[in-house]
């Protein structure tokens, strides 16, 4: 999952702790960048929550053979090495894994553990006066240069990532910042690090750890680390980077200490998504992650190999030649050999053509019947996320009506269901299921329910017919006609009005700032909004709900329950449909469909329509197929929308972070420490001197106070219990802000080798790099295979 650098304009942090842009916000399984559920629940639902299961062809290391290549497909070649840059990608974090230490690892439930090629232990000693958290070293361990891991290394490492010093070009300071000082114990193989202020999530911190030859002086860190990196401590050694060829060679480190790689080198290929297929298919390629329809050639490569049927034979069932019937076959020979020699040469060009297609098809198919896909659900899961800066989703009805609009069992089935995955959509945004935090905390905002979704819209003011409709007081003839600048001028103030009124009105309100994105056509049908009314259905005009304040009330006063314990809504059954009375006061008629359904929704003389942006590139086809079904939701509430359809690099970075959208599908990765880590990405945005918003991560522009104090109180207690606890209570006020609405756990589809073992979808958890390899030939009596 990669990361990408500081947007420009608003998109600023608002202390060094709070820098980390981790981007996935990744999109589709190309570039975009998830399952993640929350509840009411504590301890035990995550163990009954669904989990895919990890599918990388485990084996003993007896059954691995020694030695050997691995060529192993990145999205590109990385810019910087060190993970601690803006810039780092997915491919410097995979780089890094294999070559640095990491204190602690992530198991197959997202949970992490001590690993102990590097730390015989590590546990918070002291907690009065000063939290103090003692690391026992491996006795073994050294850097590749001869040195001893010790305390120099995590003094050099909490000095350049502690924010104190700005000479140094940091992403993230998450936790460091909280270090008063690190020590040697009671000799070289102890480090104490005493916190300023408790830390729940230590265990984050100094993985990876870096050398102190690289954290020691702004220069190193700032350029040195970006193409090299002097000294290393993993199994593998970095042995270069060919920009020409694009691969990295890692290579056995001679120096390890523990079990001893079983693979002779790995090398990381930049081979782009689009092209893996043919690269696959061209045997240059033994690992790659994989989109939908690779996968599904795969598949079918197999299932013909099975059958006995070769590519030959293949391609005239699902290849070019499957459109060649014996009609078409007959007619184009007849053409080719006839009198005509001008069209005899033009169809002879086009079936010379065509047998090169059919040719190369076979050829791959045969190929291709090398591999075998593994699959998993990835650390990651997709959201809609509803820019509540400005415009109709400034409204949290609005951002409300839109999530109960949104079947997203349907969303998670249309991705998950085909590929034979848990098809559950995600209940959390902080916690994927499985991982300790886990809870389902959905209903704070409630399920799929169109009449509950054109209420709130009622209630909201957007109305059929509204679009007509005057704003009331607008005066008659040329009164009411303003010149363009003064109107302009107007609509401005209108809208900082409305922006300090909706502060006004709670503090605990969802914040907002701007944004902006441009029509293009719709993709599918257009549905027609259903007219709604609270007379019955010959009444096109409806009866807003009569107390919106209530309403609100009422669906915080339900994450309270869960944020709480207390109250007639903590800890009890989820209903099939949210709260009765959450959002309208009981008695209040939901809106009808009226028999004047064309009429769009409007209001004060505009119509109901938000921006909707998504990725054009060849990778994001499921993601646009997802949008399409969203598309379809929501007209059928009456909402309409603008769809623009962007290139993969511009998505993020020019609409996403800068708030170019009103509606935006995209990424997060997964955390197993969301208090520090989910912080940013959902901080109450803040009023910056210029006027703008310090928005950190959070893209949506929608947070609360009590959000913030939640994830503050999470991050400061050493109750692991208590620290889950308010991250689900944090769940439950981002759910019921309806800034974002997560949809479905991203599908992790992955080509490997047939003979290759202990590599593929790995899920949540962490590779042992160490232990890839190629399984031993069942004839070769242990032989140790020859790559």
């Amino acid at each position: 999952m990669s990361q990408i650098g500081a947007p420009r304009g608003r998109t600023c942090s608002r202390s060094p702790r709070s820098r980390t842009l981790r981007s996935v916000a990744t999109l589709t399984s190309a570039v975009l960048a998830v399952t993640v559920l929350a509840g009411c629940s504590s301890g035990d639902e995550a163990d009954e929550a669904p989990v895919a299961a990890q599918d990388n062809a485990p084996a003993a290391r007896d059954r691995v053979a020694d030695g050997g290549t691995l060529r192993w497909a990145v999205d590109a070649l990385p810019t910087t090495l060190n993970t601690f840059q803006a810039d780092a990608d997915g491919t410097t974090s995979r780089i890094a894994g294999a070559v640095l230490p990491s204190l602690y690892t992530l198991d197959e439930r997202g949970r992490p553990r001590i690993d102990p090629d590097y730390l015989e232990s590590a546990q918070v000693i002291e907690t009065e006066p000063k939290q103090v958290v003692l690391y026992k070293l491996n006795q073994q361990a050294v850097w590749s240069d001869g040195r001893e891991i010790g305390a120099p290394d995590f003094v050099a490492q909490w000095r350049a990532l502690s924010g104190r010093d700005t000479a140094y070009w940091t992403a993230r300071n998450s936790g460091y910042e909280r270090i008063e000082k690190i020590e040697r114990g009671k000799n070289d193989l102890e480090v104490r690090v005493t916190f300023a202020k408790p830390y729940a999530d230590w265990q984050s911190l100094f993985t990876p750890l870096y050398p102190k030859q690289v954290m020691g002086s702004p220069t190193s860190f700032n350029d040195g680390a970006r193409t090299t990196l002097k000294a290393t401590a993993g199994p593998f050694l970095l042995k270069g980077i060919d920009r020409k060829s694009g691969d990295v060679t890692l290579t056995r480190n001679p120096r390890w200490w523990g079990q001893q790689a079983k693979l002779d080198s790995l090398v990381l290929k930049a081979v782009p998504r689009a092209n893996r297929a043919d690269a696959l298919a061209a045997g240059g390629l033994d690992l790659a992650e994989i989109d939908r329809s690779t996968a599904e050639r795969i598949s079918l490569a197999l299932r013909d190999a099975r059958t006995g049927r070769n590519g030959s034979q293949a391609t005239l069932a699902h290849g070019p030649g499957a459109a060649i019937t014996p009609s078409k076959a007959l007619r184009s020979w007849a053409l080719a050999h006839g009198s005509d020699d001008e069209k005899a040469a033009e169809v002879k060009a086009a079936r010379k053509k065509n047998q090169e297609a059919v040719d190369r098809y076979a050829r791959a198919q045969d190929a291709l019947a090398k591999y075998v896909v593994r699959k998993s659900l990835e650390p990651a899961y997709t959201q809609l996320s509803l820019n509540g800066e400005s415009g109709p989703l400034a409204d949290e009805r609005v951002r409300r009506a839109v999530a109960r609009a949104i079947n997203r069992q349907e969303l998670a089935e249309s991705v998950l269901k085909p590929l034979g995955l848990p098809a559950k959509p995600p209940g959390s945004h902080l916690a994927l299921a499985g991982q300790a935090a886990y809870a389902d905390s959905s209903d704070a905002l409630g399920e799929q329910d169109t009449k509950e979704a054109q209420a709130l819209l009622a209630d909201a003011g957007w109305v059929p017919g509204g679009a007509l409709q005057k704003p009331a007081g607008t005066k008659a003839g040329s009164e009411s006609e303003e010149e363009p600048e003064k109107k302009e001028k107007k609509e401005k103030g209108k809208k900082d009005e409305g922006a300090t009124d909706a502060k006004k009105r709670n503090d605990d309100a969802a914040s907002d700032e701007g944004l902006y994105i441009v029509g293009d056509d719709k993709p599918g049908d257009r549905r027609a909004a259903p007219a709604t009314g609270a007379n019955g259905p010959g009444n096109g005009t409806p009866a807003p709900a009569p107390d919106a304040a209530r309403r609100s009330a009422a669906l915080l006063a339900r994450a309270e329950a869960l944020d709480t314990g207390t109250g007639a809504g903590a800890r009890a059954a989820k209903p099939d449909h949210g709260m009765a009375g959450a959002y309208a006061p009981r008695g209040t008629a939901a809106p009808v469909t009226a028999p004047d359904a064309a009429k769009a929704l409007g209001k004060d003389g505009k119509a109901l329509s938000l921006r909707f942006v998504l990725p054009s590139g060849p990778g994001s086809e499921s993601l646009r197929a997802v949008g399409d079904r969203i598309v379809r939701m929501l007209d059928a509430v009456g909402i309409r929308t603008e769809v623009t359809k962007v290139s993969d690099e511009s998505f993020f970075k020019d609409h996403v972070a800068s708030g170019d959208y009103d509606l935006a599908l995209y990424s997060w990765p997964a955390s197993a420490f969301p208090a520090t880590d989910a912080r940013p990405i959902f901080a109450k945005p803040e009023p910056a001197s210029d006027g703008s918003l310090l928005v950190e991560q959070n893209y949506s522009r929608v947070g609360t106070d009590r959000i913030d104090q939640l994830f503050d109180q999470a991050a400061g207690t050493l109750d692991e219990e208590e620290a889950r606890e308010l991250v689900r209570q944090a769940d439950a006020r981002i759910w019921a802000a309806a800034g974002s609405i997560p949809l479905y756990q991203r599908p992790q589809l992955v080509a490997a080798r047939a003979d290759l073992v202990n590599a593929g979808a790995w899920g949540l958890a962490t590779p042992r790099y160490q232990d890839i390899g190629f399984k031993k030939p069942a004839s070769s009596g242990g032989a140790e295979r020859n790559r």
